[in-house]
């Protein structure tokens, strides 16, 4: 028997161990973006089980939003500094926790605490489980296939938050939103201890710079507190302006003191000196804030113009799920044989189209004629898009800064879904409220103003793809600044 023959069994058992790792690691990833949107079917019976208001309800979805975004970067970095696996485990175990203390809170305090700590734990988990691919695998055909379901597993969980959340709220009550963690959670950290890697990056120190983890968590924090307020203040009011404009100051503070100040930065700007990190970011911003919003709007316009229940629009989404998964799961394919760039071009013009077509929502249409057909599409180019963003976002940099570099994207698709969300839904109740002193009717008051909002989105697909296909080139080295490149060193 040759060599060849002993070494089989190996590779095979090395295989098979690769598969497992990325299927733990993708469950966390779909629990995590699945708690962003399976709570919404459910907040109608969280309002009457905890007596929330109208207005205090938004903040069972924002705590999570807020904590999630504001952390991300911070639970990117720590993941390189103190070693992927302990901290992918921590994570877990702050989300499990969480998510088990909002099924059992008995009042809207605890709730929206619990909440909070649900956005932590996932602001680890999710830099976290996509640094653990891009190290675990090698770049090339292997990590590419691993990031494609990576990505899918992310646009699923995404899309099929309505779904479970009604099928759960309807059938077994709104804590089910929350206790389908625990177990799932559970299995991830037992199965983590063996499957993950330690991954610890070589980078000379464990310093974690404190300051510069301050400033662009608070920063964060206080722009998507101001971006999220607009829904019960608007965008002129100091209630909202005042955090957005502090939320600048701080940021640009944590610029100033990791490009001068911070021996050990906690986000080296050299890392920007990537031209295609810093186009695909830009790309997964206007991908999320457009089709993002799309599940919004679709689900408001089925159930208070069409009349569907919340199974049925759970339901009504399924196709759109499926769309999701089936083009993330050929996007690698298809970025070998035409090149990321143009996979990444192509998924957003066809989310654009789908979003067109959305457009043109009106009463009395069907499903079938009218929602059906562009939110396949518009899915199907988000699967397209996240896919190849996921490759080119993290192609080339040092594995040291994997952690740092996920951290980025998913600060990208969560403050794009934010600010598309806050500025769409805007646009959509100012066209309706115009509509409606002129006389429209208020279904078609509504369905207007929805069209209007995703016409706007559309619009913004063409502008990532238009970014995409100018500024997405081949991968280069980065142009480090010379303070980053003495710190890097």
């Amino acid at each position: 028997m040759n060599a060849f023959a002993f070494a089989q069994p190996r590779i095979e058992r090395a295989k098979h161990s690769r598969d497992l790792l990325l299927l733990v690691v993708c469950l966390a990833q779909f629990m995590v973006i699945l708690d962003v949107s399976i709570v919404n079917v459910a907040l109608p019976s969280i309002r009457g089980s905890l007596r929330f208001s109208t207005p205090g309800l938004q903040w069972v979805v924002n705590a999570y939003t807020l904590t999630f975004a504001g952390f991300l970067l911070l639970g990117g970095r720590a993941s390189d500094l103190f070693g992927r696996r302990r901290v992918f485990m921590w994570g877990t175990a702050l989300f499990t926790l969480a998510s088990l203390a909002c099924a059992l809170s008995g009042s809207r305090d605890v709730l929206v605490a619990a909440r909070s700590l649900q956005g932590i734990g996932g602001a680890v988990i999710s830099p976290a489980s996509l640094a653990i691919l891009t190290t675990s695998f090698l770049e090339g055909r292997e990590r590419n296939r691993a990031l494609g379901f990576w990505g899918a597993i992310g646009g699923i969980g995404g899309a099929s938050g309505a779904l479970l959340g009604g099928l759960l709220t309807q059938g077994l009550g709104w804590q089910w939103v929350f206790l389908v963690n625990v177990p799932v959670g559970g299995a991830v950290l037992l199965a983590a201890r063996e499957l993950v890697p330690e991954g610890r990056a070589d980078l000379g120190h464990r310093h974690l710079d404190l300051g510069g983890a301050l400033l662009v968590t608070a920063g964060f924090v206080s722009v998507v507190y101001g971006i999220v307020r607009t829904d019960t203040l608007g965008w002129g009011s100091a209630g909202v302006l005042a955090p957005i404009a502090a939320g600048i100051a701080l940021l640009a503070a944590f610029v100033l003191v990791e490009g001068r100040f911070s021996k050990a930065p906690l986000m080296p700007l050299w890392i920007f000196g990537f031209r295609r990190l810093r186009a695909a970011n830009g790309v997964v911003l206007a991908l999320y804030s457009a089709v993002f919003v799309m599940w919004f709007f679709i689900s408001l316009y089925v159930q208070q113009v069409l009349g569907f229940t919340a199974v049925q629009t759970g339901l009504g989404f399924l196709p759109m799920t499926l769309a999701v998964a089936l083009a993330s799961w050929r996007a690698p394919r298809l970025a070998a044989r035409i090149g990321t760039r143009w996979t990444l071009t192509a998924g957003m013009l066809c989310a654009a189209a789908g979003l067109a077509l959305l457009s043109r929502i009106a009463p009395g249409e069907s499903y079938a004629a009218t929602v059906l057909p562009g939110g396949v599409l518009a899915a199907a180019g988000l699967g397209l898009s996240l896919v190849p963003a996921t490759i080119i976002a993290v192609q080339g940099v040092p594995s040291a800064e994997a952690g740092l570099a996920s951290g980025l994207l998913n600060t990208s698709r969560l403050l794009g879904g934010a600010l598309g969300l806050a500025v769409l839904s805007t646009i959509a109740s100012s066209h309706a409220h115009a509509e409606l002193l002129a006389g429209v009717g208020h279904l078609r008051a509504l369905s207007d103003g929805y069209g209007l909002a995703l016409l706007v989105g559309a619009v913004v697909c063409v502008a990532g793809a238009v970014l995409a296909a100018t500024l997405l080139g081949e991968a280069g080295a980065p142009v480090l600044p010379a303070r980053a490149e003495l710190n890097r060193r």
